[in-house]
């Protein structure tokens, strides 16, 4: 472990019946300073949810998030806690890295069907610190990586990230 103070994530963004579960890696600066989940102007995640639920991008955060979750989906990050300067996810301090309690979620949500990563990180952060290291609750879950959201991931659109966002989630949302 590092001497280097720590950032910590936020709480789950979580409803009463979620049965996704989208996984960011850790917040960036601008999140942790807004105390929002893809607070960056720039970060695709909610236009692209409000694309795909049909929300307002205009409503007051704490509003969106109670909308999104009542829809079935959740929203967390792999790491409670890690030492990054700055928000790429590639200055994250291995040393540091302190993952959330998923077995004790998961069991708590049963009825989540799918995690869905927010980028490669967020997966290989899942796999490495949570999979590896802690059994998850026998639940059948299904996993999939998406592209990142984040405009450090700048290899793609807006419009394909939307793209590879909704085939995924457009069928689960009129499930949900």
């Amino acid at each position: 472990m590092t001497n280097k103070p720590l950032s910590y994530s936020f709480p789950p963004l979580v409803g009463s019946n979620p049965k996704v579960l989208i996984l960011g890696s850790m917040p960036g600066i601008a999140s942790l300073q807004a105390q929002q989940y893809y607070a960056h102007p720039r970060n695709a995640f909610w236009p692209i949810m409000v694309e795909i639920f049909d929300l307002d991008i205009n409503t007051p955060y704490p509003h969106r998030c109670q909308l999104l979750t009542a829809k079935g989906v959740a929203v967390w990050d792999v790491l409670k806690a890690c030492h990054r300067p700055g928000s790429l996810d590639q200055h994250i301090d291995a040393k540091s890295v302190q993952a959330n309690d998923f077995r004790q979620f998961l069991s708590h949500y049963p009825e989540i069907e799918i995690i869905l990563f927010n980028g490669a990180k967020a997966e290989e952060l899942f796999r490495r610190h949570v999979l590896s290291v802690h059994s998850v609750p026998q639940q059948k879950l299904a996993y999939q990586r998406l592209p990142s959201t984040s405009p450090a991931h700048a290899a793609m659109t807006l419009e394909q990230k939307m793209d590879a966002w909704s085939k995924v989630l457009q069928p689960i949302s009129t499930l949900i």
